[in-house]
């Protein structure tokens, strides 16, 4: 072994070969043996040289793309033997609906809001396993939840900062949401209060606090298209004019208000039939009482929401909208009921019936045409049925006037 260069033995007899070539191919026995002798030969083994994965088409560091449409992250690599290559969402346990084609390219068709985040293309064979990571941000949603909230105590006050989230590709704005904690309180839930926080800031000291009283803090992100889900909630009471500084308390769980206590319904998708437009969801993940039901939600060519169906069951999980208007663009997103309480809106979805085979019907014609247009159709109604019936009394009065010269004529 002292001819091979980079080969050498450690005191348990195992061969360490620095690097792997051609020379280190071949079969391999151990004798052991000391002063009495040796016992025999180990049953040989066989040393191949096999290739680690390497990537061939790497992902860029970072894809935009808007929601509801389609993406393809591309990643491929080879090996000998061949490797497998998988994809995984950083942090994220859960289905995440993303698929893997016959390339190895990571396909979100069509991309929603959960989407948004770090993903790693992982390519493994019996050798060795290698990754690569790249960042998926999803544009035209509402604004991704706050991180890191955290409450400094201060006299009568409380200084709350935080790192802001994904803004969804609009600016956003935050407002602070906080409330006393009451061992018995009055009614069935108490009230948060809000406060706005100035542009540009990450930070806001909600003073006239009440001293030695444990209060929660939640803040809130929002853009012109909506509001994000709350933060952690982060509980902590403020100094006393007596008394020294407390710390933060950690999280505990969410209190009785209707924004906690009701998550909005998740994983809103839709999908084109031959009988129109399927959207199909999955029920909240958090509510205090039993669902009471859900309400859809539309507006038509960025005009403003309406409510289209208020009466959808609890137990459906999915509805049929076949009443689109050909060559137009809907959003659709849900909020759930829960006895007196409502959520949030679901994530939106976007559909556009461009060279889609869809017609209005009958029932849904008066909800989903624009009120504009629908006064439009009914005056131009009007209209025709003044001018046919002044048309038909003008034809009368010249039949009669003609008739009476006829006869005069003759007398």
């Amino acid at each position: 072994l002292s001819q091979l260069p980079g080969w050498s033995t450690r005191p348990d007899g195992s061969i360490v070969i620095a690097t792997g070539n051609d020379d280190v191919l071949g079969v391999y026995t151990c004798t052991p043996y000391n002063s009495y002798g040796t016992a025999g030969t180990s049953r040989p083994t066989r040393v191949l040289l096999k290739d680690p994965p390497a990537f061939t088409e790497r992902p860029k560091e970072e894809y935009f793309q808007e929601v509801g449409r389609e993406l393809v992250i591309p990643c491929a690599a080879h090996g000998d033997p061949p490797p497998t290559v998988a994809w995984l969402k950083v942090g994220s346990a859960g289905k995440s609906g993303a698929q893997v084609d016959g390339n190895s390219s990571l396909v979100f068709r069509p991309l929603v809001k959960e989407q948004h985040g770090v993903w790693e293309c992982v390519a493994t064979n019996q050798v060795a396993s290698v990754s690569t990571v790249t960042s998926v941000h999803v544009l035209g949603t509402s604004p991704h939840a706050v991180t890191n909230v955290s409450v400094l105590p201060l006299r009568l006050a409380a200084n709350i900062s935080w790192e802001p989230g994904f803004d969804g590709g609009y600016f956003q704005r935050f407002s602070v949401w906080y409330t006393p904690l009451v061992k018995h309180p009055p009614r069935a839930h108490h009230d948060w209060v809000s406060l706005s926080v100035p542009v540009g800031a990450q930070h806001l000291v909600v003073e006239n606090l009440q001293p030695d009283v444990n209060y929660q803090f939640s803040v809130l992100a929002q853009n012109k298209l909506g509001s994000g889900p709350f933060s952690q909630i982060v509980t902590s009471v403020p100094r006393g004019k007596r008394g020294p500084m407390l710390t933060t308390v950690p999280p505990e769980p969410p209190a009785m208000t209707m924004r906690i206590f009701l998550s909005p319904p998740q994983a809103l998708t839709a999908n084109e039939t031959v009988r129109g437009v399927l959207l199909q969801w999955e029920p909240p993940a958090q509510f205090s009482v039993a669902l009471s039901g859900y309400a859809l939600e539309l507006r038509q060519d960025k005009g403003g929401w309406e409510v289209l169906d208020r009466s959808i069951p609890s137990t459906e999980t999915q509805i049929l909208v076949p009443g689109l208007i050909k060559d137009a663009f809907y959003e659709f997103r849900l909020v759930a009921f829960a006895g007196s309480y409502i959520s949030d809106p679901s994530n939106t979805v976007n559909v556009s019936t461009a060279g889609m085979e869809v017609y209005p019907s009958r029932t849904q014609l008066p909800e989903l045409l624009p009120q504009p247009v629908l006064a439009g159709v009914i005056g131009g109604i009007c209209f025709l049925s003044v001018a046919v019936i002044f048309s038909t009394v003008a034809a009368c009065i010249m039949n009669r006037r003609r008739a009476a010269r006829i006869q005069k004529r003759r007398q």
